[in-house]
């Protein structure tokens, strides 16, 4: 890939979580059959007729799809997506259920607005002798975005987040995004990095996520120690010191209260 395109469309998971899509948010619309993967540890099923939304392919593993598996994908770098983004504060909220559940069961109405953002986006990738292709391509993405908000707050049933419990989620989230759970995960650090009271903090993104601020850091944190724990290349020592803990006991116990096993019996 020797100029990274911000839209492309495919008709195979193959890419996902692969380092070519590495800078790319992943929508997968089903058309046929079912895909069963695992995502942040737990199984899913991506099933005909269901949305898939992944902001970390690399999360993604075991996928196993059916013989009849038909899918199409929308991949979107997260520059792009940002600058498509609509003006409204429940991005953030969306972005933080999927973490938890990247996949959405559309009714029929939905899936027939889905795929019509799909084919609509699919079409604008072909006038790339328009006058103003960049901004036609940005017009039909902050559209299916929109559609994709209005699934997921109808399926989830969500209330609105206040401009300001936004922009301190978003910036919480932009701290653990970028890695600072390697180095800091007490929820004083990213409460000061941010100018409010740790208390503030949890008690936004309960509201926010419906968890405390300790439980996002924990869950970054874990994701990541367990994705290393697979590359049997790196030693116990080694993951240890990369975050920081104050002794490789110490991590023993934290890998052993946060994945349920310590880091031997989980390599194993």
């Amino acid at each position: 890939m020797d100029k990274i395109k911000d839209v492309i469309i495919e008709h195979t998971l193959d890419g996902l979580g692969t380092e070519a899509y590495s800078d790319y948010l992943a929508h997968a619309i089903c058309q046929s059959g079912h895909c069963s993967f695992t995502f942040n540890g737990n199984c899913f099923v991506l099933k005909e007729g269901d949305l898939m939304i992944v902001r970390k392919g690399k999360l993604v593993e075991n996928i196993r799809p059916s013989d009849d598996f038909e899918v199409k994908v929308l991949y979107v770098t997260s520059s792009f997506i940002e600058l498509c983004t609509p003006q409204t504060n429940y991005g953030v909220k969306g972005q933080l259920s999927l973490f938890l559940n990247p996949v959405m069961s559309l009714d029929e109405g939905q899936r027939f607005v889905c795929e019509r953002d799909f084919r609509w986006i699919e079409y604008r990738l072909t006038q790339t002798g328009h006058a103003f292709y960049r901004e036609l391509l940005m017009n039909a993405v902050q559209s299916a975005i929109l559609d994709f908000f209005d699934f997921h707050s109808a399926i989830n049933r969500e209330s609105g987040v206040s401009t300001q419990n936004a922009s301190l989620m978003s910036r919480f989230l932009d701290m653990l995004e970028n890695g600072d759970y390697r180095h800091n995960r007490e929820v004083t650090y990213y409460a000061d990095a941010l100018c409010v009271t740790p208390k503030y903090l949890s008690e936004v993104s309960k509201k926010v996520s419906g968890y405390p601020a300790n439980y996002w850091i924990n869950r970054y944190t874990s994701l990541d120690i367990a994705r290393l724990l697979r590359d049997k290349r790196l030693t116990f020592v080694q993951i240890s010191d990369m975050f920081r803990f104050s002794s490789p006991a110490y991590f023993s116990r934290y890998v052993q209260r946060t994945l349920g096993l310590n880091p031997t019996q989980y390599r194993e």
